[in-house]
């Protein structure tokens, strides 16, 4: 029998679906299972796009360009103007969702051997993507104790080598919901300068930012304008994961021209999904206001909860919609299986993403799990009843954490 690639082994397994099997079992018994493990929205998406896709009048159904519709890339061009992000329509390439846009960012402007480094915990599939590119992900940890901020300068520097090619970010973060300071933008624009590195910026989540302090783009920083790919989806922003829309946004020429490459390899990006894309933008200043809101008050509510379990913490995250959280187990990937396959209370149990998935440095995150408020807050009260009850009833709850 034929062996599969080296590459195929190597790929991690995904933090946020590995356990499917299990809660689709508890949900085959008749559980309730408590989706906190994905970033899938339950917010309603923009009438504006329903209606876009309800009422589509065309004939054919054909390729759209490889770089993607230019009219929903004009609008695009407005709508980044909003956030002080100044781009031309030719600085934006269309792709299918967020996670190709890193995938076509890697392919482009790494060789095998590169080396990306990421503060850590980190989205999972950017090490996914690095090892289909051939590129190797070196990360710095950062600290649940003090509310995961940005690492040193003095870490950065430590791994820096000759193959180092870029620095990763994702701000907000996925999956701590860390927000980056001016000071800590800053820095890293100052390493990327010395170093002459590339920046790739995930910035999918900025319309979700809880703080009075303002928003910072890779886009603002000074000095780097042709070191910076920024990464963008509407899935998130619009409660639009499954029509697979996001962008690759850069001034740097070469970038476009190699990331073209792979663009017209795909052949285009989703035709129906850019027509409701476009739509999207013209969703009111209400409905963004809304959706805001209730993100607000469901973080207020989960992490405040999640505080009153004894033994468990989570610092307050300042953007996206995810938190990562302590608990007081012996191992959080056993505990959440624990979760799905031996556990219920009255007649539910809770689905979680363990944190260890989004390090890749051993032993770090092994009593963490990341969680996302993307549900009303009514079965978020269920959640966390849920989990309480089953810390209580876990073998391997460690009894000396509790507060």
């Amino acid at each position: 029998m034929p062996t599969i690639s080296q590459r195929g082994i190597n790929m991690p397994a995904s933090p946020i679906r590995k356990l499917v099997p299990l809660a689709n079992n508890a949900k085959a018994k008749g559980l309730k299972v408590y989706h906190l493990n994905i970033g899938q929205p339950d917010l309603a998406t923009p009438e504006v796009a329903i209606e876009a896709a309800r009422h589509l009048d065309r004939s054919v159904l054909e390729y759209s360009p490889s770089e993607g519709i230019r009219s929903f890339r004009e609008k695009l061009v407005k709508y980044y103007r909003k956030f002080r992000i100044n781009v031309d329509i030719d600085d934006i390439i269309i792709t299918t969702g967020g996670s190709e846009a890193v995938s076509f960012s890697f392919m482009a402007c790494l060789d095998p051997g590169d080396e990306i480094i990421i503060p850590e915990p980190a989205y999972a599939n950017y090490m996914a993507f690095a090892i289909s590119s051939g590129a190797i992900i070196k990360t710095i940890p950062s600290s649940i104790d003090q509310g995961f901020v940005l690492p040193s300068v003095d870490r950065f520097e430590a791994l820096i080598t000759p193959r180092t090619k870029a620095l990763m970010i994702c701000n907000p973060n996925n999956p701590t919901g860390y927000l980056y300071t001016q000071k800590e933008m800053n820095q890293l624009r100052d390493i990327v300068k010395k170093y002459d590195l590339f920046l790739f910026s995930d910035e999918v989540y900025r319309e979700f930012c809880y703080t009075g302090a303002p928003y910072i783009s890779a886009f603002h920083l000074e000095g780097i304008e042709n070191n910076v790919v920024l990464v963008d989806s509407v899935s998130k922003r619009y409660s639009e994961c499954g029509i697979r829309i996001g962008a690759l946004i850069t001034k740097n020429t070469q970038v476009k021209e190699n990331v073209m490459k792979w663009c017209q390899a795909r052949l285009s990006p989703p035709l129906i999904g850019q027509i409701v894309a476009e739509a999207s933008l013209d969703a009111s200043e209400e409905y963004m206001l809304e959706v805001y809101n209730e993100y607000l008050e469901r973080r207020n509510f989960l992490v405040d909860g999640i505080n009153r379990i004894p033994g468990c913490y989570s610092p307050i995250p300042m953007g996206a919609f995810y938190t990562v959280a302590r608990l007081p187990v012996d191992n959080a990937e056993t505990f959440c299986a624990w979760c799905l396959s031996d556990f219920e209370y009255e007649g539910q149990t809770v689905m979680m993403a363990p944190a260890s998935g989004f390090y890749t440095t051993p032993g770090y995150g092994d009593d963490e799990v990341r969680l996302a408020y993307v549900l009303k807050k009514e079965d978020l009260r269920k959640a966390l009843l849920v989990l309480s009850k089953a810390l209580e009833a876990y073998p391997g709850r460690i009894m000396g954490q509790d507060k």
